[in-house]
């Protein structure tokens, strides 16, 4: 079984102690050939691709100018620990143990425009390119196309071993939408959250991309590994609900927290 989630535009580039090893990216080819293309825009070209502020087509202009095409960089970090959304904080992947970290390794990806298919501890550079976008290459106008698909059989490569050979979306659909789904040809179960208010069922996007990373972080402490066992998913008041829930979807509720003040 493995569990996929989105990376998140926000990066936490501060250096950090963690345990384990790091590891290495393994579509490097493939970002280089991005790389290169992107390195190949202007400010503006990249204010307009990503829909940027001037202040950050600067900045991300400079980190594509700065990145090391053969990935051996000083600012090189861990992606699980880098990424630093709403999901990230529901991971709080520092908090991890070494073992922990060695379960997640082998259970949880993460998926990404610029790299494709990342392991929690594959170490990445500074850079911001949504798989949205339309960054074109000789293969093709956009990333779907780039993509096309590797990012599945990769997926499918990395389960090789699995005994559930199930795969958990906790990504957005606009990063799923790069997950050939013939070429994968392989059980994907949904997972969605819904917070109750009221008497009506509703999909926030803060609390949603928040529990996608707790049910991250609960399958790689629990040592989930069977498709089924999500269903104990029990953080923060969350619990399956089996009369909202399909054979493609699990859908788990709660009663939504009153606001912070």
């Amino acid at each position: 079984m493995l569990a996929v989630l989105s990376p998140a535009k926000k990066l936490d580039l501060d250096p950090v102690d963690y345990p384990g090893v790091a590891s290495e990216p393994s579509l490097s080819k493939h970002t280089e050939i991005l790389a290169r293309a992107a390195k190949e825009l202007s400010v503006s070209d990249l204010r307009d691709l990503m829909k940027l502020s001037d202040n950050l087509a600067e900045l991300n202009y400079q980190r594509f100018k700065a990145f090391r095409l053969n990935g051996r960089s000083n600012a090189a970090k861990p992606a699980m620990l880098t990424f630093n959304g709403n999901v990230y904080e529901g991971l709080d992947a520092g908090s991890l143990s070494a073992e922990d970290i060695d379960f997640a390794q082998d259970h949880i990806r993460i998926l990404s425009g610029l790299y494709g298919v990342l392991k929690p501890m594959d170490k990445i550079q500074p850079y911001r390119l949504e798989m949205g976008r339309k960054l074109a290459t000789e293969r093709g106008a956009n990333l779907y196309q780039f993509w096309g698909s590797v990012i599945a059989e990769t997926l499918k490569d990395d389960m090789a071993g699995h005994a559930d050979k199930t795969i958990v979306n906790l990504a957005s659909n606009e990063y799923f939408k790069a997950v050939d789904k013939k070429a994968l040809n392989t059980p994907i179960i949904e997972a969605k959250f819904l917070n109750i208010k009221d008497g009506e069922a509703r999909n926030l996007m803060f609390y949603g991309k928040k529990a996608r990373g707790m049910m991250a972080r609960w399958i790689t402490q629990n040592r989930i590994d069977a498709a089924d066992d999500l269903r104990g998913f029990n953080v923060e008041g969350y619990k399956y609900d089996k009369s909202q829930s399909t054979d493609a979807q699990m859908v788990f509720t709660r009663q939504q927290p009153p606001p912070k003040k």
